[in-house]
């Protein structure tokens, strides 16, 4: 428990730093697939995030409380996810193609705009998820 605590800070932390290097060279829009655990997929995010991250570790590392930091996580994934599932809702109706189909990694599968609300069902999906388990983890953290 500790030592993941101590790794997931590292790796936040990381993010930050690397983020806002990036940011300064003007690739805040760049994708990071490899900090989706954080909630960055961009590099813009990734200041956000790692810098929330690496604080939400330490905090539950300090007070030794692995609830906590499951907590923390299940309630920012459904902040995000239904960020997400609006982004996408919004996106099959706009005038404004920010997300061309064919850049979406799920392209392959879905060969026309119809990407737009698997991605938004996905994020539902997702939601549902995170909302039981922060009713769960709030639950066995207030024992």
């Amino acid at each position: 428990m500790q030592f993941f605590l101590i790794f997931f800070a590292i790796y936040a932390l990381s993010a930050f730093i690397f983020g806002f290097q990036q940011c300064r060279q003007h690739q805040a829009y760049t994708l990071t697939p490899f900090l989706n655990p954080l909630g960055a997929f961009v590099w813009g995010d990734a200041v956000v995030f790692g810098l929330f991250w690496f604080l939400a570790s330490l905090i539950s590392f300090l007070l030794q409380d692995w609830l906590l930091f499951w907590l923390i996580f299940s309630v920012f994934w459904l902040v995000r996810s239904f960020g997400e599932m609006i982004y996408w809702f919004n996106q099959q109706f706009s005038a404004v193609n920010r997300n061309p189909p064919e850049k979406l990694w799920l392209y392959k599968y879905f060969k026309n705009d119809s990407i737009w609300f698997v991605y938004q069902i996905f994020w539902q999906c997702v939601l549902v998820i995170t909302i039981i388990s922060t009713a769960y983890l709030f639950a066995q953290w207030l024992n």
